[in-house]
């Protein structure tokens, strides 16, 4: 298997109007956060088919598909790395060898889907019954894509009912200066809200009033309507 057979499979399953409408919806002008990313034009669920006939991929083959400058490649190098991270279920020494992979990589994991659609469910998945200082020395990088895996990876804890470092992390980027920060924080916040009410809204009382308004409004995105225009009454 080389990336080479993998590259070739996602040129086919491309799209070069598709590739033009993602390059704008990542934001990959002068100046935006993805900045330079470039589109083959391959749908998620296409990636996934090709990830799912390629489980067996080296992981030096999926070191030079992250390394590539195509997103596509580097999603699908990623969706590969979680199948075989699920599939080791019993085998601690694989699934901790692509914990190590996963966190070398974090460079080339530089866009929000590529952290969102992974993170969770393989540090995630990896940090239940373990210490998790690791979450915390990610929330403290001056990388904002290190900083929302942070985040993002407390997904698999709140759904599970366990809030405790979603919330700490979340008062760590409270005031982060990215809109992407914001939405990802605000993202977790509603999840503790959709199993404990008591528990989120204990957390914005005493917040809300200087948090993102995006973060806050993604945080009470489920309250009745008059819940949330009081809530944001309260926002800046």
């Amino acid at each position: 298997m080389t990336a080479e057979t993998i590259l070739y499979e996602l040129r086919i399953a491309g799209s070069p109007e598709k590739a033009i409408h993602l390059a704008r919806f990542f934001k990959t002008g002068p100046g935006e956060y993805g900045e330079g990313d470039l589109f083959l034009g391959v749908t998620v669920p296409a990636q996934r088919d090709i990830a799912r006939r390629h489980t067996d991929t080296p992981l030096p083959v999926l070191h030079t598909l992250l390394s590539s400058p195509w997103h596509e490649a580097r999603l699908t190098a990623l969706l590969i790395l979680l199948q075989r991270f699920t599939r080791a279920r019993r085998d601690e020494d694989a699934r901790r060898e692509c914990v190590d992979f996963y966190l070398s990589h974090t460079p080339r994991i530089n866009n929000w889907d590529l952290v969102d659609l992974t993170c969770y469910k393989l540090l995630g998945v990896w940090l239940e019954n373990r210490d998790r200082t690791l979450l915390y020395r990610l929330a403290g990088s001056p990388s904002l894509w290190e900083q929302r895996i942070a985040i993002v990876t407390t997904m698999h804890f709140v759904r599970r009912g366990d809030f405790a470092d979603c919330l700490a992390i979340a008062d760590l980027l409270l005031h982060h200066p990215h809109d992407l920060i914001h939405k990802a924080v605000g993202w977790l916040l509603r999840e503790v809200g959709k199993h404990d009410r008591p528990t989120l809204t204990a957390f914005l009382t005493p917040r809300a009033s200087t948090m993102p308004r995006t973060m806050l409004r993604y945080a009470i995105e489920r309250f009745p309507e008059t819940e949330r225009k009081e809530w944001l009454r309260q926002g800046k």
